[in-house]
């Protein structure tokens, strides 16, 4: 198997460093957004699932514009998709502080936000990432940038926790605005990536030998007709749903639970502190064992988790102890999902296939975070939420157990020689 990059005219450090510092602050900004849902609802007379709504619309546009701006990303590099995610990342978070109506919020929150991280997290990054580092450092390399989100969320609900006590939630989101800004400029320096003009039409050597897609509709095609492709897309859902629920309703659960705010923040930077760890550590096994059952153990393991958070009274350690397991495993799906998809289809149209995956996920975001804020207006409580959580990571474990991901599609195996 040819284990080199296609091309490799961005440098590696370049690469790694301004991918990690997008994510960072792209998915640093997100992960705090359940901070403003009690100081907005209470201060624009919301309800719960009014929030919750506008969060989800921003899962389900970031997932279903993914495919759409992985393709352009395919095509024509990292370096637009940025500049735009740059652009529409500042507009929706002042849009967001100024709404007053739910529709605005919907708009800004919902729309902007939602297109602005499907073109500045990790389905473009990740694309560059493929296009650049080869076969034996990739999975390494996509656990270094999956950490950096978690660094992103480490670094980021702390200080907009501190500025929404500080300054109000409205100026909070001015100054998340101001350093979204920064995803420009981190942008320009991936100027270099240029994937190949000419690949579709004449297909390099070594893709030809792995039978590896040639243009967009193959790829397509042969996603969407592969087993393992699929299991792995409806498993991402679960992962999704979990995220989204816990990021965006874990604050407003504590608070329930008569705990201090300073409780759901501390657990929301645990989180993206130990997952720093677990990102890396799934990318480094991920080079060693098998991505599938890295992936059924990551479920499982979450399923324990929330069922040991749940059966215990609520207090600051126990907490503690669930944000850093939780931690642990909380964007660690990221590599293994984006390796077994590279492995399977090639690194051609990564980021659009990768980002077809994460459509799921985020259809997955949507209805874990808009079912929280129903079910608990209409029933006052999340424990059944938590319970449809725990299932669902079962049912995902089972089904990324029998992914074959080195298995290549009838078609491709009777095309190669």
């Amino acid at each position: 198997m040819h284990t080199t990059a296609p091309h490799s005219p961005l440098n590696i450090t370049r690469l790694l460093l301004c991918g990690a510092m997008v994510v960072t602050l792209s998915m640093g900004i997100r992960h705090g957004f359940g901070l403003w849902l009690q100081p907005m609802c209470m201060e624009r007379g919301w309800s719960r699932e009014t929030y919750s709504l506008a969060m989800a619309v921003q899962n389900l546009v970031w997932g279903a514009a993914g495919p759409l701006v992985g393709w352009w990303a395919d095509r024509q590099g990292a370096t637009r998709p940025l500049l735009l995610g740059a652009l529409l990342y500042p507009l929706g978070l002042v849009g967001m502080s100024l709404a007053t109506e739910p529709w605005a919020l919907m708009f800004s929150a919902g729309i902007l936000i939602g297109a602005a991280q499907s073109c500045s997290t990790y389905a473009v990054i990740y694309g560059a990432i493929g296009r650049h580092v080869s076969l034996e450092r990739r999975s390494w390399a996509m656990g270094v940038t999956a950490s950096a989100g978690s660094f992103g969320q480490f670094l980021m609900v702390p200080l907009a926790s501190t500025l929404i006590a500080q300054m109000g939630w409205q100026q909070a989101l001015w100054v998340l605005a101001l350093s979204a800004l920064l995803i420009g400029p981190l942008g320009w320096q991936l100027l270099a990536d240029r994937p190949q003009p000419h690949a579709p039409k004449a297909p390099s050597v070594a893709g030809a030998a792995r039978g590896e897609p040639t243009t967009a509709g193959q790829a397509l095609k042969e996603a969407l007709t592969h087993p393992s492709y699929l299991l792995l897309t409806a498993g991402y859902f679960v992962c999704g749903f979990q995220l989204a629920f816990i990021g965006v309703h874990l604050p407003s659960y504590l608070k329930d639970q008569q705990l201090p705010a300073t409780v759901a923040t501390t657990a929301l930077a645990l989180i993206g502190l130990f997952n720093i760890f677990g990102s890396y550590s799934v990318g480094w096994l991920g080079q060693r064992w098998s991505k599938a059952y890295v992936l059924a153990g990551i479920y499982g393991l979450r399923a324990l988790v929330m069922l040991a958070f749940i059966s215990v009274p609520p207090s600051a350690l126990s907490v503690g102890l669930f944000a850093c397991a939780m931690g642990f495993l909380w964007l660690s799906t990221v590599p293994p999902t984006n390796g077994i998809v590279a492995q399977m289809l090639g690194v051609r149209f990564l980021s659009m296939l990768g980002a077809l995956v994460f459509l799921s996920h985020q259809l997955g975001s949507f209805a874990g975070v808009w079912m929280a804020g129903r079910l608990y207006d209409a029933t006052g409580s999340y424990q059944v939420v938590w319970w449809i959580a725990i299932g669902l990571s079962v049912l995902a474990a089972a089904l990324n157990l029998p992914i074959k991901e080195h298995l290549q599609p009838r078609s491709r195996q009777m095309a190669m020689p």
